[in-house]
């Protein structure tokens, strides 16, 4: 014992040194590692009284209640213990003081500036000061003769944290604390001994009903610090980081300069070309990208169009510029990607650069995303986006004045501006770019343009093309037997190949006329295959007939793991899997498209990519979806649906054929009968289809939609500005073409005089002759909300009539409200499926159908085929039918009895679910807008998180991670993991070992991703802390001198 107190001593009794600020704690290296190596020498030869860093002694355990100090309780003349011990004995003493109170005041004033310290991971001995958690300095150095903390090992400093936070005030007992005596600081945690049995016992006191002085405490403190270990930091990681640090600021100059030195990567950092080698397997690039990344009008940052058929590489040239801009011009990145599935593949294989370079992914998809997005204080964002969500984003970034923080915005498949609604919101969000900042650089790419030239005007971009495939794409024609190629030079397009040469039976004849079992098991099982099928009824029948006549030896390929996809897929479907898939699956072949539950198809999906399935039936949005290449592409029939195929989709579909890295080439066949041989014909040998705006056809969503956002925004608000506005648009450029019997000026001012009389919009003066215009309070709410114009006086007659009798019972009735007007015209009910439920209601549930004028008796009468006089809102009566489907969706959170019940495909009330979470969550903001739909904000708030997920709540923290679906939550959580945090510091090797059908790829993106998310909300809680410690720039009095200094 005396030993040890020696020891103590010695420790204690060091010199006073001046320690760095907290802030730097992790940044510095640790007193080992710049220790020279004869001191380490002297060290060993001295013994075991100090304990090396790299090789930590087990902690001395100390069983005796014996005061170790050994009556010493002094560590200088002055001593502070003692100052504090005699003050704690005079407070003790007075009357009126011997109170919690007063120990309370004395912790907190008498000695709280010496023992309160921030909480850090280790110490720098550069700097003089030392932040308390009081947000004071304190004095570092000799001065401070009565500052003992400056006078103990780091170790020990760490410890007082960890004391004051658990113990609170000094002078009570069983307070509340912010921090366990057992707990270490996040630094040191992994490397420290469990202490909590041995400081329990140093600090234990044998009498149970006596108050421990503050001496007392302090003793105890520091002899269970004593045993503390010195935390291990990782030099290797901070020196990763200074070379990252400092490659970036060389690149930052490089890119400014006019030079033509590229450095170490295109601009960026080595580190970057590191990651793409460890991450994706990329050594180098293709000769064209290479090209494209070095064209001088990128170098000058013009706008830039380019096209390469599919799976030639566009999205890594993107990739790179994007980098480029977050790193280098520190700028934020917009990429705007055409479906859900395919943001947050995008997101999941991103998040890894992100955490390791140092700038937040943000996904902005279906119900995801903030706005105003929230504003970094030094990291980057790259948000990906919808097209639906980018222009959302983009109104919010001119609305709160941060356009010009956006640097560079992508579009994927830009020829989708050309298709339908989606293509007139794209071709707004691109207008309001180019209009609002001239310092925004707009990237499209696509494997499918015409027109470019029109494109070319609209964006003010450069071109640049190339026939690049990374592997060789033939194109065959299958006519009865024979198969031909196609070849452009030919007479008549194609050129004779070969027979197919596999014996059919008259049985196998009449079930598989198409000759479709002969080409797929030229490919299968070694190799994969994608037959896209004209309906999703279709891709069932083939699949099940192909299964019926393949060999049984297809049953014994990767036997055990297509066993597991079935198990996980009856885990996903709550003890329920398809009974096709469960018939096809086993022979490696599965269908895919919308009916299927956004679960399966992810799982199939992954199966197919890793080969444990090795044939798709599918439809032709998988060829626009995910990527997902094959050996053999097969077209069942040249229609989609019952139209026939265009020569975009049809590119599309056969870009599929061939992987890079895996097949040497790719084979595309189309079967065609002889009545669609001449069409064929023309279609492969065609050109490819011109883009055409459709701002003007769908007037709700398009032009009048823009004009009100343009008032709203402030971009436009007069009738010149907003002419001149739409004459720099996509429309603008191709209006000789589109416009035949008015003129743009005239198209200008119908629309303007028609939100005028709708109520939207408002015509007041704004100068001497000119007139401008102004959102009103319902067209502020339907501009901000996102609300279609055609349903957004329905939406506010519906709201205010719920007001007047809101049924709050059960979820029914705002349910109700957030059901998408879209998709009720897509409804038809079944009648007696509709009156089972109805008989079913509560009173409460039955008010809400009273209120909506919708009763039983009607719904008998439609079940029963009778005929109705009275008249009934189909339109209502619809969208209650499909209120009904999320209600029931929403109690049971089960899709397969939902789909039973209604007797619907599971993924129509999976994409029901979605669009009403999207609704809601526009509803939401259109209420926020409104001051008498106040009562409806609150309830919103809960119901979009409830479609949003529509799982039980504790799955709902796994899902926020991008990629990890209901299934995946549900496995996650069994096996443990259940939150962020879990999965951010997930081993991915042991995800791989624990979660069924899990590959190592996917698992490294669940963990990059999670991480992601975890830095994203510490990112945003860290602004909002430093916000309110801000001074108001507007405080009354800054500036006027302080009287008292005076």
């Amino acid at each position: 014992m005396e030993d040890g107190g020696a020891r103590i001593r010695r420790r204690v009794s060091v010199r006073k040194r001046n320690r760095g600020s907290l802030e730097n704690l992790c940044a510095s290296p640790c007193p080992a590692e710049l220790q020279p190596a004869e001191d380490l020498e002297d060290e060993a030869a001295a013994g075991s009284r100090r304990r090396k860093i790299g090789s930590p002694e087990p902690a001395q355990e100390n069983d005796s209640e014996e005061d170790m100090f050994g009556g010493y309780d002094s560590f200088t003349e002055n001593s502070f213990l003692a100052q504090v011990d005699d003050l704690e004995q005079k407070y003790m003493q007075s009357p009126e003081l011997v109170t919690d109170s007063a120990t309370k005041g004395l912790s907190s004033e008498g000695i709280k500036n010496k023992l309160s310290v921030a909480t850090m991971s280790c110490f720098t001995d550069s700097e003089t000061t030392v932040k308390s958690q009081s947000g004071l300095d304190v004095p570092a150095g000799p001065e401070s003769e009565n500052d003992l903390l400056f006078d103990v090992p780091s170790s020990q400093i760490l410890y007082f944290e960890s004391m004051q936070n658990s113990s609170g005030n000094l002078g009570e007992r069983g307070g509340n604390s912010l921090q366990s005596p057992n707990e270490e600081p996040a630094c040191s945690r992994k490397e420290r001994p469990q202490q909590s049995d041995d400081l329990s016992k140093v600090t234990a006191s044998p009498e149970p009903n006596r108050r421990k002085s503050v001496t007392d405490r302090l003793k105890s403190a520091m002899t269970g610090n004593a045993t503390a270990q010195t935390p291990v930091f990782s030099r290797s990681k901070q020196l990763k980081e200074t070379v990252l640090s400092e490659e970036i600021s060389v690149a930052k100059k490089a890119i400014e300069s006019p030079s033509d030195d590229l450095g170490p990567f295109y601009s960026l950092p080595s580190r970057v070309r590191d990651l793409y080698v460890q991450l994706k397997g990329i050594k180098k690039l293709y000769d064209w990208q290479h090209t494209c990344l070095t064209l001088s009008s990128v170098q000058k940052r013009n706008n830039l169009i380019y096209s390469l058929p599919t799976s030639g590489g566009k999205t890594l040239v993107a990739e790179i510029l994007m980098l480029q801009e977050l790193l280098c011009r520190q700028k934020d990145v917009l990429m705007i990607l055409p479906y859900v599935a395919i943001v947050q593949e995008k997101i999941s294989s991103l998040s890894s650069f992100g955490i390791e370079l140092g700038f937040f992914v943000e996904e902005y998809a279906g119900s995801k995303g903030r706005f105003p997005p929230t504003k970094r204080r030094e990291k980057k964002s790259l948000y990906i986006a919808t097209i639906e969500k980018g222009h959302n984003l983009v109104n919010a970034l001119i609305e709160t004045g941060r356009i010009s923080a956006l640097g560079l915005v992508v579009v994927d498949e830009l020829h989708m501006i050309g298709e339908g609604n989606r293509g007139a919101v794209l071709e707004m969000t691109l207008a309001k770019v180019l209009y609002t900042s001239k310092t925004t650089q707009i990237i499209g790419m696509s494997a499918t343009l015409n027109n470019v030239e029109d494109l070319q005007e609209f964006l003010k971009a450069e071109y640049y093309t190339s026939q690049f495939r990374p592997v060789e794409l033939k194109e065959y024609l299958k006519v009865n037997d024979t198969i031909y190629q196609v070849d452009s030079r030919a007479e008549n397009g194609m050129t004779f190949s070969r027979l197919l040469n596999y014996k059919y039976s008259d049985a196998l004849r009449k079930m598989d006329p198409d000759h479709l079992v002969a080409l797929v098991t030229e490919v299968i099982p070694n190799y994969s295959c994608l037959v896209f099928c004209p309906s999703k009824k279709n891709c069932e029948n083939v699949a099940e007939m192909l299964c019926k006549f393949l060999s049984k030896d297809y049953l014994n390929h990767r036997d055990e793991e297509k066993s597991q996809v079935i198990k996980t897929l009856r885990d996903v479907g709550n003890g329920k899997v398809c009974p096709v898939l469960k018939h096809t699956i086993p022979f490696g072949v599965a269908y895919h498209h919308s009916g299927l539950t956004s679960d399966e198809r992810k799982l199939l999906e992954e199966a197919y990519c890793t080969g444990v399935l090795c044939l798709l039936t599918c439809t032709s949005t998988l060829a626009a979806g995910v990527n997902l290449p094959a050996r053999r592409v097969i077209l069942r029939a040249p229609y989609v649906a019952r139209e026939f195929l265009r020569r975009n989709q049809y590119q599309q579909m056969i870009g599929r054929a061939g992987r890079a890295g895996i097949d040497t080439v790719g084979e595309s066949i189309l079967i065609v009968q002889e009545r669609d041989k001449k069409q064929v014909l023309e279609l492969i040998n065609g050109p490819l289809e011109n883009c055409y705006s459709h701002l003007i056809e769908g007037f709700s969503k398009g032009i009048q939609s823009l004009f009100l956002s343009l008032i709203g925004l402030k971009i436009a608000t007069s009738l010149d500005g907003i002419y001149q506005f739409m004459s720099g648009t996509f429309f603008g450029v191709q209006q000789k073409v589109l416009l035949k019997e008015k003129s743009l000026w005239e198209i200008t001012v119908d629309s303007l005089s028609y939100l005028t009389d709708k109520g939207l919009l408002q015509k007041e003066s704004c100068g001497d002759t000119e007139h401008c215009f102004r959102v009103t309070k319902l067209g502020q709410a339907s501009f901000k909300g996102a609300i279609d114009l055609a349903y957004c006086d329905t939406l506010y007659r519906d709201l205010k009539k719920g007001l007047e009798g809101l049924v709050l019972e059960s979820l029914l009735h705002l349910v109700y409200l957030t059901t998408p007007y879209d998709l009720v015209a897509q409804t038809e009910p079944d009648w007696m499926v509709y009156f089972r439920q109805f008989s079913q209601l509560s009173p409460a549930e039955q008010n809400v159908a009273a209120l909506l004028g919708v009763s039983e008796s009607f719904i008998g009468k439609k079940a029963s085929g009778q005929a109705i006089r009275k008249k009934v809102d189909k339109n209502i009566v619809n969208r209650l039918y499909l209120s009904f489907v999320l209600y029931s969706l929403l109690k049971e959170t089960n899709v397969w009895s939902v789909s039973e019940k209604f007797n619907m495909p599971r993924g129509h009330i999976q994409n029901l679910l979605t669009g009403a979470a999207s609704f809601s969550s526009c509803v939401l903001h259109f209420c926020e807008e409104l001051e008498e739909f106040w009562v409806y904000k609150a309830l919103l708030v809960e119901l979009t998180k409830k479609l949003t997920y529509c799982v039980k709540a504790e799955l709902i923290p796994l899902m926020e991670v991008t990629g990890v679906l209901e299934g995946r939550a549900k496995q996650l959580y069994s096996a443990g993991y259940k939150s962020v945090m879990h999965l951010a510091n997930a081993n991915p090797e042991v995800l791989v070992r624990t979660i069924g059908h899990l590959s190592r790829r996917q698992a490294k993106q669940i963990v990059s991703s999670a991480k992601m998310l975890l830095h994203e909300k510490a990112e945003a809680l860290q602004g909002e802390v430093e916000e309110l410690l801000r001074l108001p720039p507007d405080l009354p009095g800054l500036g006027v001198p302080n009287t008292e200094e005076t």
